[in-house]
Formats: structure tokens, C-alpha cells, sequence
């Protein structure tokens, strides 16, 4: 009995061992059926082929300085109308929002009193012009009868001072007329310079005083102004663009909902000593009525051109801890570091010192890139597409073929397939 047990036992022992090396083939299989996808996992990594760019060629163009700052639109002209005297408006002669003219009749007053006291001057001159015409006759006829010496001396200088009184007296009522014909012109209230007319506050039958509230005003809106504010060190840009003439000054509504161009035209003559600013102020055509006072506007001063300037995509410019730098793609395909200076930089693009026009400069990709890489350029319109094929199989990509081999390792071996 003891040695048909000891038999089983070495029966059962060999079995389990030729199953054994019967396994170790498919897991060696398995092996080598991941090991390939690993290494062509490493072999589309950093370390291996070109990295796909874009580029741009540098640019030779002049290139205009601009003060960018934002202001206010205000009018060069505007009046708030007012009554001089006291008294009671009898007519509304222009409606709400109207253009008016210079010297338009806007509002009459009630004229009554004042046409009276006209009349009595009137009046009180002819009196005096009548008085005077007798003592001149007077005058007249004591000179004959001084030559005669019918009377004396002493009587024609009577005379000749009646004369003189009532002269003094016409010239007095004269100025009395002009006197009231200046306040009836106030009754008259009109436009003092051409503009469009705002709110009117007042109606027929309503009652003013003399320097009350405006009754209107009136506003130039063509030309109109822009006042803004620009750093003090750009006071000499300012003088030397108004001693030019002005310049070109632009004024953009936001939402890009309209623009003008104009020129510079007042320079104010002190800095602000709180705010380091410096007050200026300039004019543009507005037949159009784009700029509305009160507006707010981005005002472009050009102040400066900078010629044969090299011009490059701001996007491509990378800023370090050392400085700036742009990736500058050789003749053997292989992009270069190049330390620029930003001269200038505004929208878009920048004008840098370093690059020469008509080199190549790595706009999109340049994240990737170190000095001496071999670069592949792709076209900009296709750059995410190409930009995922030259990544190379992802993660992704090397589970899904380690999960392939699993999976005819398990055909082979007659078990069934189990996904991951």
C-alpha cells in the first residue's frame, strides 16, 4: 500500500511540472508582444524625430509710434443760454435737439415795458433836439444885435451857454435810446454760435430771472474735441506733434463702433503734480456725428516713425528671467535661441533688434523647443492636426496593443479574452 502511494504522488509531481513548461512559452510570448509597443512608445517621444512648427518671416517695414491713452469727448464750444433781465418768456422759437445758427432768434421775452421806456426816450430826445434848435435861433439873433450894440456882451454868452446846455442834453437822450434799445435786445434772446440745442427748460408764459437757469445750451459738435492725458515723459512727443502741426490723432469708440482722425491741439502748460500727468487735447471732424460728448474713446497719438523698422508677431516673442528671446529656424532646419530687444510693441505685432529681415522665426511651438532641435514646419492652418500626429502613440495607444497581445495570448492558450 505504502508503495502505491509513494507511485501516485511521483505521477502527480511529474504532471505538475510538464504543465509548468508547457505555460513558460505563451508568458514569454506575452512579453515580447508588449515590449515592442513600449519601445515604440520611448521612440515618438522628445528625444526622437523633428518637432512640428510654425513660422513667420521678419518683416522690414516703417512702423508709426503711438501714445495710446483714454479720453473724453468734449465740445470745443458750448453755451449754456441764460436770461439778462427779468421777465416772461411769450415764445419757444426752436424745438428740443435742433441745429441751430449763429444769431438764430431762440426764445422772445415779453418786450412791453421795455418798448415804453423806448418811446419815452424817444420822446424826451426830440424835446431836446426842439430846445436846442430854439437856442441856437437865440444864439443866432444875439450875435446880430451884439454887432448892432443893441445888447451887450454878457446876453450873447447867455446865449451861447443855453446853446451848449441843450446840446449836452440831446447827447444825454440819445445815449438814454441806446440805453433801452440794448435792454429790448435782450428780449430777443439768440444763438451765440452755431450747435445743436439741448434740453429746453423752460415754456411759453414761464417766468426768468436775470442770470436764473439756463433756459438752453447750446452745442458745437462739429469739430469736436477729446481731452485725455498723457505720462510726463512724453511732454516733448506732445510739443514736438503740436509744433508739426498737430499730427494724427485717432479716437476709437469701444466695441471698435466708430473712429475719427483729427489732429493735436492744445497742449496744457503745467503737470498735474499729484497724478505726473499732463492735460491735452485735440479736435476732429465729426460731420458724421460719431463722437458725442461725454463719450469715453482710446485716442492713438502718432509721435513717431521708426523707418526700415523689423517687425515680428508679438506671440513669438518668449520673455525668460535673462531677457527676450525668439527661436530662429537655420538653413539645416534646426532652431536657434536669439536673444531681441522689444523696441517697440503695439497690437499684434513688435519691433525688435536682433533678428534680420527675411529670417525664419518660430510662431507656434516654440513651447517645445530647445536650442539645436531639429524643427518640421507645417502650415498654420493645419498646426493642431499636425501637432497631434507628430506626438507620436500616446499612453492610449500603448495600453490598447498591450491589451492586443493579452488577448492572442489568451486564443492561444484556449482561455477567453477579458478587456482591461
Amino acid at each position: 500500500m505504502n508503495a502505491a502511494v509513494a507511485a501516485s504522488v511521483i505521477v502527480v509531481v511529474a504532471a505538475l511540472a510538464v504543465a509548468g513548461c508547457g505555460k513558460e512559452p505563451a508568458a514569454g510570448a506575452a512579453a515580447s508582444a508588449v515590449a515592442p509597443v513600449s519601445a515604440a512608445s520611448g521612440g515618438g517621444g522628445s528625444g526622437g524625430g523633428p518637432v512640428s512648427v510654425t513660422s513667420v518671416r521678419a518683416q522690414r517695414r516703417d512702423v508709426e509710434v503711438m501714445l495710446e491713452a483714454t479720453g473724453t469727448v468734449a465740445a470745443l464750444n458750448s453755451v449754456d443760454i441764460r436770461s439778462q433781465v427779468n421777465s416772461v418768456i411769450t415764445q419757444v422759437n426752436i424745438r428740443e435737439g435742433q441745429f441751430v445758427k449763429a444769431g438764430q432768434l431762440l426764445f422772445t421775452l415779453d418786450a412791453r415795458t421795455d418798448e415804453a421806456n423806448l418811446a419815452r426816450a424817444r420822446a424826451q430826445l426830440a424835446k431836446d433836439e426842439a430846445s436846442l434848435a430854439d437856442a441856437q435861433r437865440q444864439l443866432s439873433r444875439s450875435k446880430d444885435l451884439v454887432a448892432q450894440n443893441f445888447i451887450s456882451q454878457s446876453a450873447l454868452d447867455t446865449n451861447q451857454t443855453l446853446v451848449d446846455t441843450q446840446q449836452s442834453a440831446v447827447v444825454a437822450s440819445r445815449a438814454a435810446i441806446g440805453s433801452v434799445q440794448i435792454a429790448l435786445s435782450y428780449d430777443r434772446i439768440v444763438a451765440p454760435a452755431a450747435g445743436r440745442a439741448g434740453a429746453i427748460n423752460v415754456f411759453a408764459g414761464t417766468t426768468v430771472q436775470s442770470g436764473g437757469v439756463a433756459l438752453v445750451t447750446i452745442t458745437q459738435l462739429d469739430p469736436i474735441g477729446v481731452a485725455f492725458s498723457l505720462p510726463q515723459r512724453n511732454l516733448n512727443d506732445a510739443l514736438r506733434t503740436l509744433r508739426a502741426g498737430g499730427g494724427q490723432v485717432t479716437a476709437v469708440l469701444p466695441d471698435k463702433r466708430g473712429s475719427a482722425v483729427g489732429g493735436l491741439l492744445f497742449v496744457d502748460n503745467a503737470i498735474d503734480a499729484n497724478s505726473g500727468t499732463l492735460r491735452v487735447k485735440a479736435w476732429f471732424d465729426n460731420r458724421e456725428e460719431t463722437l458725442w460728448p461725454g463719450a469715453f474713446v482710446t485716442v492713438r497719438l502718432a509721435v513717431n516713425t521708426l523707418k526700415d523698422a523689423t517687425v515680428l508677431p508679438q506671440v513669438a516673442v518668449i520673455q525668460g528671467p535673462r531677457g527676450s528671446i525668439v527661436y530662429v529656424i537655420d538653413a539645416q532646419n534646426k532652431a536657434q535661441a536669439r536673444p531681441v530687444e522689444v523696441v517697440y510693441a503695439a497690437g499684434l505685432d513688435a519691433v525688435v533688434r536682433g533678428v534680420e529681415p527675411g529670417e525664419r522665426v518660430v510662431l507656434d511651438g516654440r513651447q517645445n523647443l530647445r536650442a539645436g532641435v531639429t524643427v518640421a514646419e507645417r502650415a498654420a492652418s493645419a498646426a493642431s492636426g499636425a501637432g497631434a500626429s507628430a506626438s507620436g502613440p500616446g499612453p492610449g495607444r500603448a495600453m490598447d496593443a498591450a491589451s492586443g497581445a493579452r488577448a492572442r495570448h489568451a486564443a492561444s492558450d484556449g482561455s477567453a479574452a477579458v478587456a482591461p
